[in-house]
């Protein structure tokens, strides 16, 4: 027997170290699910809102752009664009940071309308610009 166990019984000191561990281990599965159950639901709000941002984003650009090119065309460029549904070509480093989409110029008498359409349908809806040719 060592020196620190003198004078004390070993009967019954297994059981109480087991019945502390699994009330230690029992309060610790109730610790992880309550964190779990706090963190997955602000975890999915942080995930729906990056996506609502970069779909702002997106949005944003492509109303720069747009907003942009029809200044271009209103300003004499739209002699060029016969009358019709034509895919417009665009440039601008704005072009890089913006989702996968079309622009198309519809020229119709006096009307001349340029808009961009996303490929998916996620979030950034269509940005369309009008305006009355001089």
């Amino acid at each position: 027997m060592k020196p620190w166990q003198r004078g004390r019984s070993r009967a019954g000191t297994g059981s109480r170290r087991r019945s502390r561990g699994s009330a230690l281990i029992t309060e610790l599965l109730v610790a992880m699910a309550l964190v779990t159950g706090a963190l997955v639901p602000l975890s999915l709000v942080v995930v729906r809102d990056m996506r609502a941002l970069r779909a702002e984003y997106h949005r944003a650009a492509a109303m720069e752009l747009v907003s942009g090119e029809l200044e271009v065309l209103r300003a004499g460029a739209w002699r060029a664009w016969p009358e019709g549904v034509h895919e417009y070509p665009v440039s601008g480093w704005a072009v890089t940071n913006l989702a996968e989409g079309r622009f198309t110029l519809t020229r119709a008498g006096r009307l001349l309308r340029l808009e961009w359409a996303p490929a998916r349908r996620q979030g950034a809806g269509r940005v369309v610009y009008e305006c009355e040719l001089p």
